[in-house]
């Protein structure tokens, strides 16, 4: 059975229910994509792409100097795709790399003086991408959302 485009849009605007499970994942998956947007327009004006931020938040989050597996590791890609983006952030003064005293086949990673100014620069994109896309939702709304979300990802 094929959908009217009256009964298309009802469906994808709430409109019959919530027990479909695609449509739920269509919503999260279009609400990512307005999010994933939102911040790379703010990350541009500071020249980076959305891999290096993501990139320089994995190295900043960590307390001592992550190897680049380790970070390639948590983004979930491979080393080599993470050295295309690291010669930027590195070209950029924003990262240093140095080998591992302890594996001298290992390469260290640490964000430079630089590197921890645009660090702040981007915490500030982010948060406001974020409070721009939840701004319709009230309080209570907000922490309902997640702790749903928490739910769902502690079931995974």
């Amino acid at each position: 059975m094929f959908l009217t485009q009256y009964e298309l849009s009802s469906w994808y605007h709430g409109g019959m229910g919530y027990e479909d499970p695609v449509q739920l994942a269509d919503q999260l998956h279009r609400l990512m994509k307005r999010l994933r947007h939102a911040q790379a327009e703010r990350l541009a004006p500071l020249g980076l792409t959305p891999a290096q931020e993501r990139a320089l938040r994995m190295i900043a989050r960590s307390d001592e100097p992550p190897r680049m597996t380790e970070i390639a590791d948590r983004l979930g890609i491979v080393p080599r795709s993470l050295t295309t983006v690291i010669d930027s952030l590195e070209e950029a003064g924003l990262v240093h790399r140095e080998i591992d005293p302890s594996n001298r086949r290992a390469i260290l990673l640490s964000l430079t003086d630089r590197g921890a100014a645009v660090r702040d620069d981007l915490r500030e994109a982010r948060r406001r991408a974020s409070e721009e896309l939840f701004a319709p939702l009230s309080a209570e709304d907000r922490k309902t959302l997640g702790d749903l979300l928490a739910l769902l990802l502690d079931a995974a």
